[in-house]
């Protein structure tokens, strides 16, 4: 009888990298599995084929128990798995246990293994159920004495592998973990040696086992089970890419109408463009501070502090006199609000203001844009600098300060109106939806959702109220709705919620909030163990008529394949038989499992039956 025992992984620091030459004999008796076979190990392989096709595996010989040979395949670069995965699979398959070994004070090795190997043999150990063996081989560094020979020592976390790390990673691999501080005979022989005997007797019991069980095979003809196929993947659902900034752009360059800030030159008065107080507000702290000032009917004082002649953002823009003018009408009669007039003082700023405002209105975050639109307008790189600097100031940011990603996540496109989101802070219109009181902004609404576009831009009594009343929606359905509007994301709390924050984007028009809900549901669906859907009170034949009904046909299609995959769960529930004919057949196609190989399952568990039953008569 024999033992393979396949070993990856290196205990020296450093390992061996794919430009390395391959271990001689020489290196190799430094090993730990060469040290624990000791001088009965004889290099070369024992299967000439297989070392032809795996030469990075070093192979060598010995004998354990008497006559017992052990057969090890050592391999110490990980790189082998990502150059020829088939070939490491093949060798794995043999293996009756698996040594996995790392240096402590190689931390970069370390965590190559736990985070990009681990992963890939995981699946692979647990389906086999091979006895893996973790071993940490080194003593860690203490800067303040002298090296420390403590297994359990994790003094050096910079540069060493802690004793917690390599635990984690042997419950997640299901393996047996060790730490050996040096590799002499103690430690090899006592600690190392003695789990890896005790595998080798399990290993050699279970085989032996095998064998007479081999043998009345060869008198009986052995059953097989039949082959249960893994069932179809699910189709995936498409989500349409984001359109938030585009749909801003639209509203600055079109939504003139909903305007209600004007821009006019310092030098000429001449009127250089239309934005609207709650984007501003939202993006830039500056023109909260300027625009959100006292607002009466008298003779307003400028907020502009001019005699200050340091540059600085209040030197930029002011207020006009007189400026604030209530309920301006346009030549189509709708009600524009209030109409704030400010003068651009800056003459950098007043030349490129359209830019400025694209860079606001699209998040505030495109800095490569922005820079490569003025230099385009000004042809000039130290004014270009110098009116960066202003609209860093504008929007709130100092001087000097990276663009890091993680600054650019935090000022992402769709959160700059999350401010605004159920805020009454310049709200223009009011949404009574079952007794609750939700404001909004017609501006975001008419950029961000076609039908209210519509709604507030036609001749419907909506345009020129300032109530509007919604029916047919929950008050949390539509808060969900809105949600989505201003920060372009949704997040329902369960299936039942998405499902009517569905409807209501069908009911308004927003593919893209219709999609995300689909997602939603599908990953709750699917998140959901086979017990819990057994007992569910959630109907997923009528989430199937409400997706049909409610145009949601990625919905519609994966819920069949959802209900196809899950046959013996739901083909029992009582609305099942709500399904249409053409639904079933195409559910019973794709059934799993499939009537054949129930009908296999059956022959099969018959004719074992018999077949016990005949060995009990031969008894």
């Amino acid at each position: 009888m024999s033992i393979h025992i396949v070993a990856l992984g290196s205990e020296c620091p450093g390992g061996v990298g794919p430009g390395d030459e391959m271990l001689g004999q020489g290196q190799l008796q430094g090993g730990l599995l060469w040290s624990y076979l000791g001088q009965g190990a004889m290099v070369g392989p024992c299967d000439l084929e297989s070392s032809m096709h795996n030469p990075a595996f070093m192979e060598y010989t010995s004998r354990v128990f008497g006559d017992v040979t052990v057969v090890v395949r050592d391999c110490p670069s990980w790189d082998l798995l990502d150059s020829d995965w088939a070939s490491v699979r093949k060798v794995l398959e043999q293996a009756d246990i698996l040594v996995i070994k790392y240096s402590v004070t190689d931390k970069l090795a370390f965590q190559q293994v736990r985070n990009g190997y681990a992963p890939r043999l995981r699946p692979l150990l647990r389906h086999w159920g091979v006895p893996v063996i973790l071993v940490a081989v080194g003593a860690r560094l203490n800067d303040e004495g002298p090296p420390c020979t403590c297994p359990l020592c994790a003094s050096d976390w910079s540069s060493c592998v802690p004793h917690s790390e390599g635990l984690q990673l042997s419950r997640d691999l299901g393996a047996t973990y060790l730490e050996l501080p040096s590799l002499n005979h103690v430690f090899v022989g006592r600690y190392f040696g003695s789990v890896l005997e005790y595998f080798m007797i399990q290993c050699l019991k279970h085989k032996a086992k095998e064998r007479p069980e081999k043998r009345r095979g060869n008198k009986v003809n052995e059953l097989r089970p039949p082959h249960l196929e893994q069932p179809a993947r699910l189709p995936p659902i498409r989500v349409e890419e984001s359109s938030f900034s585009q749909d801003m752009q639209w509203l600055l360059e079109r939504g003139v109408q909903f305007a209600d800030v004007a821009f006019y030159a310092g030098d000429s008065g001449k009127e250089l463009g239309w934005a609207h107080a709650a984007v501003l507000c939202a993006v830039s702290p500056y023109f909260r501070q300027l625009l959100l000032g006292p607002k009466t009917r008298e003779r307003p004082q400028s907020r502009c502090v001019c005699r200050e002649r340091d540059g600085g953002p209040h030197s930029l823009l002011s207020t006009w006199d007189g400026s604030i003018i209530d309920d301006m009408p346009r030549s189509d009669g709708h009600l524009t609000g209030r109409l704030t007039r400010l003068v651009v003082k800056d003459p950098l700023l007043c030349m490129c203001l359209w830019e400025t405002l694209m860079f606001i209105y699209r998040g505030a975050w495109e800095w490569d844009h922005l820079q490569e639109a003025l230099d385009e307008k000004l042809k000039n790189s130290l004014a270009v600098a110098q009116l960066i600097d202003r609209i860093r100031s504008l929007i709130g940011r100092e001087r000097g300060t990276r663009d890091t990603p993680s600054a650019r996540a935090a000022q992402l496109g769709p959160q700059t109106l999350v401010n605004l989101f159920n805020s009454p802070l310049y709200s223009d219109v009011i949404f009574m939806v079952q007794g609750s009181v939700l404001p909004a902004h017609r501006a975001v609404l008419v950029a961000r959702c076609d039908v209210m576009a519509a709604m507030f831009s036609g001749k419907y009594a909506e345009a020129r109220s300032r109530v509007v009343p919604i029916h047919g929606v929950s008050s949390d359905t539509f808060l969900s709705f809105l949600e989505y509007l201003y920060t372009d994301s949704c997040c329902p709390a369960s299936v039942l919620q998405a499902m009517a924050v569905l409807v209501c984007a069908e009911m308004y028009q927003v593919k893209r909030l219709q999609h995300l809900c689909e997602v939603c549901v599908c990953a709750y669906l699917q998140s959901m163990p086979s017990r819990e859907l057994a007992s569910t009170g959630i109907s997923v034949v009528r989430l199937l008529r409400r997706a049909k009904c409610h145009n949601a046909e990625q919905l519609y299609i994966w819920l069949l394949h959802f209900i196809a995959n899950n046959y013996l769960i739901f083909s029992h529930k009582p609305d099942f038989l709500e399904l249409s004919d053409e639904e079933r057949e195409q559910v019973e196609r794709l059934r799993w499992p499939s009537r054949g190989y129930l009908q296999e399952l059956s022959e099969y568990q018959q004719r074992r039956r018999k077949l016990r039953k005949s060995r009990c008569l031969v008894m």
